[in-house]
């Protein structure tokens, strides 16, 4: 399968892999990766388990750009989502933004989100999604080419938006913008009603 990669290697406000230190981290995680397999294992790896997940430790830091997550080593799972695409395109390896929509009654009963995570484009496999939102009682994602374990099977009412969006959705980006703490998120969460 051919696509056109130009779309998902960009660099932009979000995802500012210009950022000298995303440049310095993406170049630490693919030093002694023999494939771009292992460059995708390791960023994943790193995003999952180094960069909180602000629902789980109840931050009130909300983070949008991918280096403003590296900075403050936390995110929602579309920040975190951000970093992980820009640590990937850093390392020229195409990646592309994917929602589901899920029960987040964790957070708050009746509440329905988006869930952000990626899909890479590798050779061997194609597209693959991964899912760095990190792990849990609960959550287990890996990443094991050709298979996908991602952090949650979809349940009923729960969908996949099935598209491989270049840029993070708008509705995600104005939510991680306008909400200044976890309360906030969680009464604001971006989500979709349907499929588009």
């Amino acid at each position: 399968m051919i696509i056109n990669k130009k779309g998902y290697l960009e660099e932009t406000k979000i995802i500012d892999f210009k950022n000298e230190n995303i440049k310095k981290l993406a170049k630490e995680l693919s030093l002694n990766a023999s494939s771009n397999e292992e460059i995708v294992k390791n960023c994943f790896e790193y995003v999952r388990d180094e960069i909180k997940h602000s629902g789980d430790y109840k931050t009130d830091i909300i983070t949008c750009t991918a280096s403003e997550v590296l900075e403050t080593k936390t995110g929602w799972c579309f920040a975190k989502s951000h970093l992980l695409a820009a640590l990937l395109r850093a390392n020229e390896i195409p990646t592309a933004f994917c929602y589901q929509r899920l029960s987040c009654e964790e957070y708050k009963e009746n509440l329905f989100s988006l869930h952000g995570l990626n899909a890479v484009y590798l050779e061997n496999f194609g597209w693959l999604k991964v899912d760095a939102r990190g792990n849990k009682k609960g959550v287990d994602a890996q990443f094991i080419p050709p298979k996908e374990k991602l952090a949650f099977e979809l349940k009923e009412n729960e969908f996949d938006l099935g598209v491989y969006y270049s840029h993070p959705l708008d509705i995600v980006i104005e939510a991680l913008k306008v909400n200044n703490s976890y309360k906030q998120m969680i009464n604001n969460m971006p989500d979709f009603k349907s499929t588009i």
